[in-house]
């Protein structure tokens, strides 16, 4: 088996065992982001991803609550913003708003 085989093998079998897990350590969530380290110690310096500290020394992160972290601030697609502009539109043309 050739190097990169078996690190692509390794990686899968990584990624499967964190899925199953609840609750990552400091470098699970960082492999489980896709954030390096330093910048994982930046986002918990400055309390912008959710963590906890039960010990006062190490740090936990719960999977679920990390998910939603990665998925805020969605981005609309062309389609929805289309829709949007036109929903915009027939309620203004509705309100008699029309100012051209």
């Amino acid at each position: 088996m050739e190097i990169k085989e078996f690190q692509e093998q390794l990686n899968r079998i990584e990624a499967t065992s964190l899925s199953q897990k609840s609750v990552f350590t400091f470098d699970e969530a960082c492999r489980f982001t896709g954030l390096s380290r330093s910048k994982m110690y930046k986002h918990t310096s400055l309390n912008t991803v959710p963590f906890s500290k039960p010990f006062g020394k190490l740090v936990y992160f719960d999977r679920i609550e990390l998910e939603k972290w990665m998925l805020q601030n969605p981005i609309c697609t062309s389609n929805e913003i289309g829709t949007q502009a036109q929903k915009y539109c027939m309620s203004n043309k509705k309100g008699g708003n029309q100012n051209v």
